[in-house]
């Protein structure tokens, strides 16, 4: 039986809400119970990702202890998969250094990430914007994953890491690095604002009201569904009918979502009753779900000791695994 090596970062961020939870952070631990025991799991903290962009380093460094305690609080467990932080592993930047060396410019100017991240300031946006997609190559190339978790804004990066691995095997005659295969995960929803259905859920958004945080007690999560924007008409017997309702999709697919469910059962169980009804069913769906990992978090960030060592024992595992690949690297392009 073949083995299965999956990969998959996430970059740190110290307010974490419903949308960061549902959106990646339980695909890992979904991901961690899927494997068999010849399958080896590499999740990392990309911390090297987030400065691409200006951080205030007190809270980057809050961010990253706030994520892996979120991960471990949700499931993921150090023990079966290797927990780590991205800075910690230098073979991610020297590997990121030479495949930049194979890497064509013209294949970086088609990643449409770059442009709307940078926005109409392209001119003074960081290099390390422009290039992180190489590094993101690395970050899976450096451990010869197989299969690696992307969601639709992420399948051209994983495309360009393909097309590098190919032509580093080409230029230099060799069969060195394996081209990871795409693993699309079940459709995690795009979580959206409690205030305004047609934007992402963010942690930037000045209106605490708009993401319920991982963090909020159970009486402010009841208060801000309750004042959650939604519309006067009831609910409808399947999702079809929520097209051109943003804010009742929203919930419902938020609701669908927690229960494991599909939008279509969930809007069955509503179906013709209002918001008054469905709203309550959803906070205690959220509270049953989110007040455990919520618990365990807490509990986690009041031990940062313990954050770093298992961050630590991660990091030490992670660079040994990498090593023998950057090894053959280094002496097929002639380094010593």
């Amino acid at each position: 039986m073949t083995m299965r090596r999956i990969v998959s970062g996430i970059q740190p961020t110290g307010h974490l809400h419903l949308g960061n939870y549902l959106g990646a952070i339980r695909q890992w631990v979904d991901m961690q119970r899927a494997l068999r025991p010849e399958d080896e799991a590499f999740f990392f903290i990309a911390d090297l990702h987030a400065i691409t962009v200006r951080q205030d380093p007190r809270a980057l460094r809050e961010g990253i202890r706030a994520m892996a305690a979120a991960l471990l609080a949700a499931g993921v467990d150090p023990q079966r998969a290797t927990l780590f932080c991205h800075s910690q592993v230098p073979a991610h930047a020297e590997l990121a250094w030479i495949l930049g060396c194979v890497a064509r410019v013209g294949w970086l100017n088609r990643m449409t990430q770059f442009k709307e991240k940078s926005g109409k300031d392209r001119e003074g946006a960081s290099v390390g914007l422009y290039t992180y997609p190489v590094l993101q190559a690395a970050d899976v190339l450096v451990y010869r994953a197989t299969h690696v978790p992307v969601g639709e804004d992420q399948k051209q990066h994983l495309e360009l890491a393909r097309d590098i691995a190919l032509k580093f095997n080409t230029d230099f005659g060799v069969e060195l690095f394996a081209l990871p295969e795409p693993t699309i995960p079940p459709t995690a929803p795009r979580v959206r604002s409690l205030r305004d259905g047609t934007v992402k859920m963010s942690k930037s958004d000045p209106s605490d009201y708009s993401r319920i945080n991982l963090t909020d007690p159970p009486e402010l999560v009841s208060r801000k569904i309750q004042k959650a924007r939604t519309d006067p008409e009831p609910l409808p017997a399947t999702a079809a009918g929520l097209e051109g309702r943003p804010e009742a999709q929203n919930l419902v697919e938020i609701m669908a979502a927690l229960t494991r469910r599909t939008p279509d059962e969930v809007c069955a169980e509503f179906a013709g009753r209002g918001f008054a009804d469905f709203k309550p069913a959803l906070t205690e769906a959220i509270l049953a779900e989110l007040g455990p990992v919520s618990a365990r978090w807490k509990a986690l960030m009041a031990d940062r000791d313990e954050l770093d060592r298992i961050l630590a024992s991660g990091a030490e595992r992670a660079r040994a695994a990498a090593a023998p690949l950057l090894a053959e690297v280094r002496r097929t392009v002639g380094l010593p």
